[in-house]
């Protein structure tokens, strides 16, 4: 078949037309670009589907980067909920012109990983102290994390009460025991015993309450 001079030189304006590999990937771009922007725009107007659409673009992002910081899935988890939590609530104070939403994101995810690590060596700081204070008291690894913080926080309290209250509620709180116990064990009459409780606590209350609610109840403050 004679291919003619006119025929030629269709097929290669029709060549000419078709998108190349690069301009495809333009053009994908530029839609995705619009569409973070549209989401962006939803977003700061409070529409709780535009928080559920940028959670499923970027919640696994942000996982990855927690866990791969702090080592724990767990806790990564933890940081992937606060971070979409602080999407939410700082969402008005989300800039365009700074840069576009993922990057803002990503901004949040890092000043929360810094503030759970942050968080992690006080701690341990807390932990050390707490041992030295302690002396010989050990605290064992397989203890509930949530307990041994409460463990540690009382300790801590401990240390600003008198030498007599201080001994009583380390009885009732480590060693477990009623106030007719601790009476038994000190040779103190019960009322004396019910009256430095008493006052034991509430002082303890007092150093806890600000910052951590008060210390956790235990059998060994009543009778």
């Amino acid at each position: 078949m004679n291919t003619t001079y006119a025929d030629t030189v269709t097929r290669s304006r029709s060549r000419a037309c078709l998108p190349t590999e690069e301009t495809r990937a333009e053009e994908t771009d530029a839609g995705e670009a619009r569409a973070e922007r549209d989401l962006a725009a939803a977003l700061t107007r409070g529409d709780p589907d535009a928080l559920a659409d940028a959670y499923r673009r970027w919640a696994p992002l942000v996982h990855t980067l927690a866990t791969r910081s702090l080592g724990d899935a767990k806790e990564a988890e933890d940081i992937t909920q606060q971070v979409f939590l602080g999407v939410w609530r700082g969402r008005a104070g989300y800039r365009p012109e700074r840069g576009p939403i993922n990057a803002w994101v990503v901004g949040i995810t890092r000043r929360k990983i810094v503030d759970a690590l942050a968080a992690r060596s006080r701690r341990t700081a807390l932990v050390t102290a707490a041992t030295a204070a302690a002396g010989t008291r050990v605290l064992r690894p397989a203890d509930h994390p949530e307990a041994v913080l409460d463990r540690l926080l009382v300790l801590r309290a401990l240390e600003t009460l008198p030498h007599a209250q201080r001994r009583l509620l380390s009885l009732a709180f480590f060693d477990d025991l009623t106030q007719v116990q601790i009476a038994e064990r000190t040779g103190l009459p019960l009322g004396t015993v019910k009256s430095h409780v008493r006052r034991g606590l509430h002082r303890l209350r007092g150093a806890l309450e600000p910052e951590h609610g008060a210390p956790p109840a235990t059998r060994g403050t009543h009778e």
